[in-house]
């Protein structure tokens, strides 16, 4: 294979602007488009030039695409994926990729049964920040982890649910914050601290007329342990990310895209017993190391999954991994609606009955204003107020 044949499925929204970067991509090209709503596949098919199908199953048996790349409704995710694995054909999925933990261990089995490449659209880890910071952790120049924080605060108007009739809805889309604005921040949570053994979570809505959660937040205890917070909320302006880990040799802390790194001359706890000072404190140096540029975001990781399978180059966010951000969401809405502290790893079967609940209690929004805008960060467009 001298080159990759991108299909995009679901091009409503942020499909649109991953078609928009594939003509920068190295060894790859945009072949062809599909949705469920034909009117959008027709459209964004001319806007790009390439053939256009009605639904996943026709792009995926028209011979023309290698791999495809996810951007439907949640709930889409594991059925497409599912379907290309049977076909031969590789995958990188948005995030997350599926609504519950059980679909989402059905579509990383099928990616180990076909051979295929499976990726996840973790973008932020191709950050520079991000890199340092995993850098830093594997060094083991953390020490053992004590503690982690995160703050994830975005921000979505009424009008954003509105504009369609799946947004914030259980049997549409399956979660809110955690579900749509979190993941990535969920992800690097995991991704650079690791799983917590069991946690608390809390979940509400107050200010928006949706069925799902707004705002969300947890405790956690990790294996070694060490305790964890997480508050995700899509209630506050500016957006803002605050995410510390503290380990017993040093802390790394981000503000945004902020990294900063701070190593302690001697770990805590030898210096709490070695000290003869009364007001004595392990000495901490500001160490962040210097940043190393890489592709940006979203092509970064088409790039590096289009490279996994022409070259076997190792995967940045390998498909396996999004299980991780997902199972953090899922105990955290399970143990919201069922009163109770959850153990990880989660039970799947148990939220699969919690969501099929939800789902069953589900109504049909009664305030629908359709748009099928891609976020204004993926596009040129001035931010309306």
């Amino acid at each position: 294979m001298r080159k990759v044949r991108i299909g995009v499925a679901g091009v409503g929204g942020m499909g649109q602007g991953h078609c928009a970067y594939m003509g920068k991509l190295k060894r790859a090209e945009l072949a062809a488009v599909c949705d469920n709503y034909a009117p959008i596949a027709k459209e964004v098919g001319e806007k790009f030039g390439v053939p256009h199908f009605e639904g996943h199953v026709k792009m995926l048996d028209s011979g023309l695409v290698d791999a495809v790349l996810i951007a439907t409704p949640h709930y889409f995710h594991p059925p497409i994926a599912i379907d290309a694995f049977k076909r031969g054909i590789h995958v990188l999925s948005e995030k997350p990729i599926g609504v519950s933990v059980k679909q989402a261990r059905r579509m990383v089995r099928a990616a180990e049964r076909s051979g295929c490449v499976f990726s996840v659209m973790y973008q932020l880890r191709c950050s520079p920040a991000a890199r340092a910071a995993k850098e830093i952790v594997e060094s083991g120049r953390l020490g053992e982890l004590m503690r982690v924080s995160m703050t994830l605060s975005y921000f979505r108007s009424q009008a954003y649910y509105d504009a369609g009739g799946w947004r914030a809805t259980w049997r549409g889309e399956g979660g809110g914050v955690l579900l749509n604005q979190a993941p990535h921040g969920l992800d690097q949570f995991a991704w650079l601290a690791g799983m917590p053994k069991r946690l608390l979570g809390r979940t509400r809505t107050r200010f928006h007329e949706i069925e799902v959660e707004e705002e969300a937040w947890a405790t956690m205890e990790f294996p070694n342990g060490a305790h964890g917070y997480l508050y995700a909320t899509v209630n506050e302006a500016p957006p803002a990310t605050h995410f510390e880990i503290v380990g017993d040799r040093g802390k790394i802390v981000f503000d945004d895209n902020t990294m900063r790194f701070w190593e302690l001359q001697h770990p805590v706890r030898e210096y709490i017993w070695k000290t003869r000072h009364m007001w004595g404190s392990p000495e901490a140096k500001l160490a962040t190391p210097p940043l190393k540029a890489s592709d940006p975001g979203h092509i970064g990781i088409t790039q590096n999954f289009v490279n996994a399978i022409l070259k076997g180059e190792k995967l940045i966010a390998p498909g396996a991994e999004g299980l991780w951000s997902l199972e953090l969401a899922n105990a955290i809405i399970l143990s919201s609606h069922r009163k109770k502290e959850v153990k990880l790893p989660l039970k799947a079967n148990e939220y699969e009955e919690l969501l099929a609940e939800l789902v069953a209690a589900s109504k049909p929004k009664k305030r629908v204003r359709e748009q099928r805008v891609t976020d204004w960060a993926y596009t040129k467009k001035k931010r309306k107020q």
